[in-house]
């Protein structure tokens, strides 16, 4: 891939964020998101309960995929075991499940399930310290400061054999556009930033049966 040299942008399916709440309430709300069309699940951890909330978004939503966002709580819990539990409830990767000061310790643990880089991961000079520890990076526009900075992120974490996701803030589709177009070398997409707003820009993404389409 050449910085710069992007594909024809198509729709994706685009994660649907479940935001951290009880289990109950969080199995209500990916209800809520599987019928509005949300096939790809993203929730929110915090720690401890973290399986029994996985298990009840399961049973709210029991045909969507999920992926996990730790949020960098998983300090002193057992990192193989809560791993190896949510990946026999489906999940299919974790995000940054310790702080980035101490995530070092990620290289040492087996885990069935890669390990995706978020706030260890801002810019292309962590690439190449992630790709020891991590099995992907997720690439924020916010995080990186342009596209031209996430392209080469991108290129990176390919050469590295990184896997890639594409991330956002809470913003409208202005602001995830240039996003849009780098999360078409991504392996997931998370860019439900503008569907969370009670009201978007005009000439917006459409959200339609979980896939971002462009105007």
């Amino acid at each position: 891939m050449a910085i710069g040299r992007l594909p024809k942008p198509k729709p994706l399916m685009t994660a649907f964020t479940i935001s951290l709440d009880t289990a109950e309430a969080m199995q209500a709300a990916a209800a809520r998101a599987a019928d509005n069309g949300y096939n790809l699940l993203k929730l929110k951890l915090t720690g401890a309960g973290d399986t029994a909330r996985v298990a009840a978004v399961r049973r709210g939503a029991p045909d969507a995929r999920m992926i996990v966002d730790a949020n960098e709580s998983w300090g002193g819990l057992d990192l193989a075991a809560e791993a190896q539990g949510l990946a026999d409830l489906g999940v299919e990767m974790i995000e940054q499940p310790l702080p980035h000061d101490e995530d070092a310790a990620l290289a040492a643990i087996k885990s069935p399930l890669p390990w995706i880089a978020d706030e260890s991961c801002h810019d292309s000079q962590d690439v190449a310290r992630c790709a020891r520890i991590y099995d992907g990076i997720n690439i924020k526009l916010d995080k990186a400061g342009g596209l031209t900075e996430a392209l080469l992120m991108a290129q990176q974490a390919r050469a590295a054999g990184l896997k890639i996701m594409t991330g956002c803030m809470l913003s409208t589709s202005l602001g995830i556009a240039p996003a849009f177009a780098l999360a078409q070398l991504a392996d997931w997409v998370d860019l439900d930033g503008p569907a969370l707003l009670a009201q978007d820009r005009e000439d917006a993404f459409r959200f339609e049966d979980g896939m971002i389409l462009p105007v």
